[in-house]
């Protein structure tokens, strides 16, 4: 009828509730700043950019605790680390490894991710200063807390049934996840551990570690990306998503330094993720790139927001916005180099 408007599709419902839900909650974390609360939007960003339907309550209180009890593992791991290194970096690596394998076997991204970015910030961060950990841990909490209210908000504003068809009635949405092979899995779990366990001991060893807990963030999604990307693509995709989230971030923060407003700055991260979105979200399920440009949005984040707050702190923004970006240029180049020496040098994961 021709006073009648077409009900969006899942997709592109799922597009605008991304960016409405990432804005919204960086739009928050930037009110009340408190330490780490740019992970709010990290968090909310990476729950919104899967193909879920509204966590229950039960879900999300679950998924705070699994990043709280990693967290407080790793403060726990620390007296091991500091007086017994080799016992406390053997068990950390058992810990990492045991988060990417169980990604990797078809648990949940979101769960595995929490958890290692709980291990890996709250060991680094630990080993230079106790007080500066606990404060670092407390903020992940929080800002996983706020992350996941701004996702319900998000739902709650853009909700599944705001397009045509419920995504339970397509056939692609309906068909059943295969789980990987157990021998795949351990082998993307291993792979995952030797790109995130080198740049984790170099944190143990520096004093840099509270300043760039941003960067552990970002070495710590590299982990889980590797997990889930087949092994040809694995390389691939981490470079590009550090590409895409590196370009965006620059043009990002160019732009805040022509015109330095919280609403430009809220705007902007809205369109990254409308932009970035298609590339997240086909049809009923996930664009064939969807971890690449997901894992993109991601980098953005941890590279502009924590420049932002350096910026409102009065410290030297600019220079800290650089120093971040080479950090995590260094980063994906070591870990694109360890999956392509690991896959010619252990290639018995590769599927045939």
């Amino acid at each position: 009828m021709p006073g009648k408007t077409a009900a969006l599709d899942i997709a592109s419902v799922r597009i605008l509730r991304l960016a409405l839900g990432t804005a919204l909650s960086m739009w928050f974390s930037q009110i009340v700043m408190w330490p780490m609360s740019f992970v709010a939007p990290v968090f909310t960003m990476f729950i919104l950019a899967l193909p879920l339907p509204v966590l229950s309550f039960s879900n999300g209180v679950k998924f705070v605790l699994v990043l709280a009890i990693c967290a407080y593992a790793g403060l726990a791991l620390l007296p091991f680390v500091l007086n017994q290194r080799a016992v406390g970096i053997l068990l950390l690596s058992l810990a990492l490894f045991h988060s990417f394998y169980f990604t990797a076997r078809g648990g949940s991204a979101i769960l595995g991710a929490f958890a290692t970015v709980g291990l890996a910030i709250a060991t680094s961060v630990g080993t230079v200063t106790i007080d500066g950990a606990l404060q670092v841990v407390n903020g992940l909490n929080i800002g996983a807390v706020a992350g996941i209210v701004f996702v319900w908000i998000a739902h709650a504003i853009l909700p599944d049934s705001a397009a045509g068809p419920p995504p339970s009635t397509s056939p692609a949405a309906a068909a059943p996840a295969q789980k990987p092979d157990l021998r795949v899995a351990r082998y993307a779990a291993w792979r995952s551990l030797l790109i995130v366990m080198p740049i984790i001991l170099w944190f143990l060893l520096s004093s840099a570690s509270a300043t760039y807990a941003a960067v552990l963030i970002k070495v710590a999604s590299m982990g889980q990306q590797a997990s889930v990307d087949q092994t040809k693509d694995a390389g691939k995709s981490l470079l590009l998503s550090t590409v895409i989230g590196g370009i965006a971030a620059i043009v990002a923060w160019n732009i805040l330094g022509i015109w330095p407003s919280l609403i430009m700055y809220v705007l902007l991260v809205a369109l990254s993720a409308l932009v970035m979105g298609p590339r997240i979200f086909a049809g009923a399920s996930m664009h064939p790139a969807a971890a690449t440009w997901s894992y993109g949005l991601l980098t953005m984040l941890v590279v502009l927001a924590p420049a932002v707050l350096d910026g409102q702190a009065g410290s030297s923004a600019d220079a800290a916005f650089w120093s971040r970006l080479m950090m995590f240029i260094a980063a994906t180049a070591y870990g694109v180099g360890a999956v392509f020496v690991f896959d010619t040098l252990w290639p018995s994961g590769k599927k045939n």
